[in-house]
């Protein structure tokens, strides 16, 4: 009987097993480096997008129609036009134009968005199913005993954060979904502001889900940062187990 472990201790397979556990924790650590910084990139841009649709829901809540416009087809619409919307992110409105093009860029961009979310809560869904399986061989291992919680938060962690990214997906396509209830030509916008101002309430509405999906990114990066400890100190661990097995 082997009496450096418990009976269903490790087996002649174990070195194989430590190999595969070294592996992932030193290359889907650094994986998870560059996915501390992404969110944070994608969150500036979705509340750049958002400051940008709130600011004309502001405006289009308050302004009076204009009565009197420029004959010029490339004159800006006085009581359309936010200069905050504008500055941020280039919508411009004008008498003779109809939807303006940046409205397109930014279905665009929340769309985009919206699929590189999807994809990659997918598949870090599945790949936590499987280090969750494959861990459970870890508890062969006295020697990580200690450490084994810190590994399964690690795992635990990056499925919040898979959720948290086809969430994200969610929340911008109803973004969008709500953005294209609105008719953005400068016709139906006046017929707007002259009824119920409709077209501000999905904005106000469309804002509010983009910017929420943005702090959730945020607090998905916050995860991620946490587990930076856990992955070294259990990599340093492996690293000193992986040794006493070839000594």
């Amino acid at each position: 009987m082997d009496t450096d472990g418990p009976p269903d201790g490790p087996t002649p397979d174990a070195d194989g097993l430590l190999a595969v556990a070294r592996n992932l924790s030193r290359f889907h650590r650094e994986h998870e480096k560059y996915y501390s910084e992404a969110p944070l990139s994608d969150a500036i841009a979705l509340q750049r997008i958002a400051r940008t649709i709130t600011a004309l829901a502001e405006r289009w809540s308050t302004v009076e129609r204009a009565t009197q416009t420029s004959p010029s087809p490339f004159a800006g619409a006085p009581d359309l036009n936010d200069e905050r919307a504008i500055e941020t992110s280039g919508v411009l409105f004008m008498e003779g134009a109809g939807e303006p093009v940046e409205i397109g860029r930014i279905e665009y961009e929340l769309e985009t968005q919206a699929g590189r979310s999807e994809q990659s809560g997918e598949w870090l869904a599945a790949a936590m199913q499987t280090s969750w399986e494959v861990s459970e061989a870890l508890l062969s291992y006295p020697e990580l005993a200690d450490l084994l919680a810190e590994r399964h938060r690690i795992i635990g962690n990056n499925w919040r954060n898979a959720a948290t990214s086809q969430l994200i997906a969610r929340y911008l396509r109803r973004a969008v979904a709500m953005i294209r209830r609105v008719d953005f030509t400068p016709a139906a916008l006046r017929a707007n502001l002259a009824g119920e101002r409709i077209a501000a309430k999905y904005l106000y509405a469309a804002a509010e889900m983009i910017a929420h999906a943005a702090d959730l990114g945020v607090e998905s990066a916050v995860l991620t940062h946490e587990d930076e400890r856990r992955w070294r100190i259990f990599n340093e661990r492996l690293g000193a187990v992986s040794g006493a097995e070839h000594r």
